[in-house]
């Protein structure tokens, strides 16, 4: 039986549009052999799916795509809209199937109590082909605030806010569409609490520089937090509202892999 619950399946055209970005350019799904990445959870209609393998095959024409659903209703008429390279099956965590290169579960989670995070965090990993990338976490409704976690068999690597930096008013705003594993621990005391507040302040700091542009100010953002946290990445992809951080710089107190 599918492992899991039912979600709302909330969908909609381009909500996943910077995550989809971000996969593109992995190491993981570059290098890949045979590129297969699973998008898990993809709703009440088969968009997300297939907007992810228009995106991906734009630089890996033989990738497949596989939209995993726990509701049968949901994989009977996503199925309706199958083709080359991309395909549904019905599932959960479990992830049935051949193993992934990546798997996407994006708004999967939030509906879980936090302890439930990591048991399905190493049911979803330990279905990945060597060196496979699990992206978990959130975005809101039209896809302009998200943030997710990047976690292979060695555990979670990297923690990435992307942003439209446009009409921005502050980087917080993320705090209401964190991962499961973060969203409860923005609070005094706890790394991401501390990593936010660092990030409403360079942005007040550089807003001069909002009359070079959104981007502009953002760049200059990451370039103060590179001071004290440590940020990864390259200017260009901070020019797209992203900011990516080792993940063991704002791991939940307490947190463990094992």
């Amino acid at each position: 039986m599918p492992i899991g619950q039912v979600t709302r399946g909330t969908t909609g055209t381009n909500r996943l549009r910077r995550v989809d970005r971000w996969i593109a350019q992995l190491p993981a799904l570059r290098r890949a052999t045979t590129p297969l990445v699973v998008d898990l959870g993809y709703g009440a209609s088969a968009t997300t799916t297939l907007e992810l393998y228009q995106r991906l095959s734009r630089g890996r024409p033989d990738v497949q795509v596989v939209g995993i659903e726990i509701e049968p209703a949901r994989v009977a008429l996503a199925a309706k809209s199958a083709r080359p390279g991309v395909s549904f099956r019905l599932g959960g965590f479990e992830v049935p199937g051949d193993s992934p290169t990546v798997i996407r579960a994006l708004n999967v989670l939030r509906q879980y109590d936090e302890h439930e995070v990591l048991e399905h965090w190493h049911r979803m990993v330990g279905r990945l082909q060597p060196g496979g990338v699990l992206v978990e976490g959130t975005c809101n409704e039209v896809g302009r605030v998200a943030s997710w976690v990047d976690v292979t068999d060695a555990g979670p690597q990297t923690f990435t806010v992307s942003l439209r930096l446009a009409e921005l008013e502050r980087p917080s705003i993320v705090a209401e569409r964190l991962p499961k594993v973060l969203i409860h621990r923005n609070v005094p005391g706890e790394p991401i609490h501390q990593y936010l507040l660092d990030l409403d302040r360079w942005w007040a700091v550089h807003a001069p520089l909002s009359v070079y542009g959104p981007s502009q100010r953002w760049s200059a953002v990451a370039a103060s937090m590179k001071e004290t946290w440590p940020v990864l990445g390259t200017k260009a992809r901070w020019r797209l509202g992203e900011l990516t951080v080792a993940w063991g710089a704002v791991q939940p107190n307490g947190f463990t892999w094992a």
